[in-house]
């Protein structure tokens, strides 16, 4: 497995933990919105720009959700 991998791995694994706890705190949903900012920029890294794209969506979202979350 080269380090490329370990990254997506490392990003997808935080944004599956974070949203599975964003129900404890409201900084889980931060935690959610840089995960999905990895995500995407492991979506640019290897290629596959429609994935980079639509987790850039996702964390804009989810910053967004922590900004109005009180």
């Amino acid at each position: 497995m080269d380090a490329l991998t370990l990254f997506g791995l490392f990003a997808v694994t935080a944004m599956l933990v974070s949203y599975a706890l964003e129900d404890r705190s409201h900084w889980f949903v931060l935690l959610f919105a840089a995960s999905c900012a990895l995500g995407s920029a492991y979506g640019f890294l290897q290629g596959a720009w429609p994935f980079g794209l639509v987790e850039a969506i996702w964390a804009v979202v989810a910053l967004r959700r922590w900004q109005l979350k009180p």
